[in-house]
């Protein structure tokens, strides 16, 4: 089956204002044209965007504290979340999903507004791709070929979440690390990464066997995933590996996140009698994608710093977590055993 691309999938016919047109005249092309966002741009460039729930917010604060002739720029949300035109349908679903947005302009490779993609029309596509491989499944059932197990993997390679772990997979954290980074490096906003071990998750296996290190990995999941902020998001790195990513977060900010990430799973108080602490525990490497002034060239190198970061937590004792101050620089900023687990959050906002 031949791979969907945005092109295909977008509207061309979208609403366009310059950046000081009144909100009084925004909220009308949107009530009388019965359109749900309309984007601000500058020479077809997207600048931010508006849409029914950024106007509800704002009429629910009451007229009379609003000045409808105020720019709409004042009230749109930037920086925009956006795709290309030449990403596929899996592409946007998985920046759909990960950033929470239900409107996504769409540029060519000179950034200018090409058209918009909805949640809807996403949501659309993927019931109708889901629908005819179904389809062709069940004709290649019927005749016997080989083209059922190619379907199977079509069908799997739709799949944003590792089924074990209920968390994103790795091909959706590429995705979603690709575009957080590119709009880090247009709009120099920050993000960071954690890159996380369960320690001596072999011994575990080879103890309780691997029935019981699936539910490890299934309940290290769960707290980490109860433990994040709705922002940030949880994938399945490999193995026993997971990886967090952090929007609009500080180094300051990442210590402290990854120390009380630490501590929540040592609390949980998993037995593990093959470990020096007798409980499930993980180790963490966390960076940040600012250099100083610079910024990362890649993710890849961002996760290679944090691979680092956790190399170091593991060879340093596990339990605990390292902060990578620049990208050659790491810090120990959370040993969690047990008995310290309180100060060591209070320890983590230290420098070190």
């Amino acid at each position: 089956m031949k791979e969907i691309y945005v092109k295909a999938l977008m509207n061309e016919t979208f609403t366009c204002l310059k950046q000081d047109t009144p909100l009084r005249d925004a909220i009308k092309q949107m009530v009388e044209n019965e359109i749900s966002c309309i984007i601000i741009e500058k020479d077809r460039m997207p600048l931010g965007i508006v849409t029914e729930r950024d106007l509800v917010k704002i009429l629910n604060d009451g007229p009379k504290k609003i000045d409808l002739s105020n720019p709409i720029s004042n009230f749109m949300t930037s920086p925009i979340i956006r795709l290309r035109q030449d990403e596929t349908l899996f592409d946007a679903l998985v920046v759909s999903k990960a950033e929470r947005v239900r409107h996504l302009p769409v540029v060519d490779n000179s950034e200018k507004l090409v058209g918009l993609v909805t949640q809807t029309d996403l949501a659309n596509a993927h019931y109708h791709v889901i629908e005819l491989q179904a389809e062709m499944i069940e004709k290649a059932i019927a005749e016997k070929t080989d083209v059922l197990l190619k379907l199977i993997e079509e069908l799997q390679a739709l799949s944003m979440e590792d089924h074990l772990m209920e968390i994103g997979n790795r091909r959706a954290m590429e995705v979603d690390l690709d575009h957080i980074h590119a709009s880090a490096l247009r709009y120099k906003d920050t993000y960071s990464i954690l890159l996380i071990d369960v320690d001596n998750f072999k011994l575990y296996n080879d103890h309780y066997g691997h029935q019981s290190g699936d539910g490890v990995l299934k309940r290290v999941a769960q707290i980490l995933k109860s433990s994040i902020r709705k922002s940030d998001r949880l994938y399945r790195y490999g193995g026993e590996e997971l990886l967090v990513v952090l929007p609009h977060i500080n180094v300051q900010q990442l210590a402290i996140a990854s120390a009380k990430l630490v501590a929540a799973i040592a609390e949980d108080g998993m037995p593990h009698e093959k470990s020096n602490f007798n409980i499930v525990t993980i180790s963490s490497g966390a960076a940040n994608v600012m250099d100083g002034d610079s910024i990362a060239d890649s993710w890849e190198q961002l996760v290679k710093t944090a691979d680092q970061c956790l190399y170091k937590a593991k060879e340093s004792g596990r339990n605990r977590s390292f902060v990578a101050r620049q990208f050659n620089r790491m810090v120990d900023k959370s040993q969690s055993k047990v008995v310290q687990l309180n100060s060591n959050l209070k320890d983590a906002t230290r420098t070190g």
